[in-house]
């Protein structure tokens, strides 16, 4: 009977054992998991200089995708309207429209006006200097991005290597050569690397977005280049 009682405590107490036992191990996981924070803090010195080039890469991007969306907005009746006029023979008709309309293709569109009555050679060539004009606005400040998705991995690596330049002299003065302390003092130090190479990608995505978005704009102004100097072509009313 003794024994019974005891095996019966025994079968009770062994699951709260358990429990407390589970719930140490899951306080000890939780109190082991990484905060992103505070793995950028301890990444040094170097993640100053990724954290200004991130924010200019947003910066840049930000900036360049208003102006080029902007350059590549234009009413759909703005090439006809300029048709008419200048078939009809109202070329001031035609200019005032043009002036008055703030965009890439308008301006190179005004140039055309202006040039009207010279060899067709010498309008588009004036036309395609204008647009050559346009295409540098759209593209100011772009190289940086570029630069950013260049530089930023290097400043990472930068940082990961003085990092374990770091860890293995302090094992030489120390003699610990522990796996936990060499492990540990690597992982963070490589924080560096992904931050470098997480801002390079994302700079280097913005980068060649913004450029496919400009060739789009330059495809219009080819378009309405050609539809321009078509339109001259024609008899007028």
């Amino acid at each position: 009977m003794l024994g019974l009682v005891t095996f019966m405590q025994d079968s009770l107490l062994l699951p709260k054992a358990d429990t407390v036992a589970a719930g140490a191990s899951a306080a000890a996981t939780a109190a082991q998991e990484i905060r992103l924070w505070d793995m950028i803090l301890k990444g040094g010195p170097l993640m100053i200089p990724l954290g200004v080039l991130s924010v200019i890469a947003v910066y840049v991007f930000v900036e360049r995708y208003i102006t080029i969306s902007r350059a590549g907005k234009m009413e759909s009746n703005f090439m006809p309207m300029i048709r008419d006029h200048i078939t009809s023979g109202n070329i001031n008709a035609a200019r005032s429209l043009s002036k008055n309309t703030n965009s890439p293709i308008a301006r190179m569109i005004d140039k055309g006006i202006q040039r009207i009555g010279k060899p067709i050679d010498n309008i588009e060539k004036s036309m395609e200097n204008v647009g050559k004009l346009e295409i540098y606005k759209m593209e100011k400040n772009l190289v940086i991005l570029s630069i950013i998705a260049g530089i930023a991995p290097m400043f990472g690596f930068l940082g990961t290597i003085a990092g374990m330049i770091q860890t293995f002299f302090n094992i030489s003065q120390t003699s610990d050569i522990t796996l936990s302390t060499i492990a540990g003092g690597i992982y963070v130090k490589m924080v560096t690397s992904a931050a470098g190479l997480i801002i390079g990608l994302v700079a280097y995505i913005g980068y060649s977005y913004l450029q496919a978005q400009i060739d789009k704009v330059i495809n219009k102004m080819e378009g309405s280049s050609a539809e321009f100097i078509d339109v001259l072509q024609e008899p007028t009313r």
